[in-house]
């Protein structure tokens, strides 16, 4: 497992803590049943939730709530926006969800 961050308050700074996602193609993110429900694509406006739910699986290896409560700190000033905003950040969305008590979903890396 990969030794976990100490997220800051500027998810730009959080950024510059994450591994590298070069050849990371898309982040699926899977039900228990190994159904993807939602994938994250490596692109422009993109490419920081792909560095964060790759962190999030090297540190933690699923997405439950620890690892979901962990995430939302790396996504920082993100979060408020999205409570104010629902839908904005869908990325973000789910981690509110999953540390609020959704099912865990498993991260899987292409």
């Amino acid at each position: 497992m990969l030794t976990k961050i100490i997220p800051g308050t500027s998810f730009k700074d959080n950024l510059q803590l994450l591994p590298p996602i070069d050849g990371v193609g898309q982040v699926d993110l899977l039900d228990d049943e190994g159904t993807v429900l939602a994938s994250i694509e490596n692109q422009p406006g993109k490419k920081g939730s792909v560095a964060v739910y790759q962190y999030l699986h090297q540190a933690f290896g699923t997405l439950d709530a620890q690892a979901a409560a962990h995430g939302l700190e790396v996504f920082a000033e993100h979060v408020a926006d999205a409570r104010e905003r629902p839908g904005a950040h869908p990325n973000v969305d789910r981690l509110l969800a999953i540390a609020e008590g959704a099912a865990p979903l498993s991260i899987s890396i292409r």
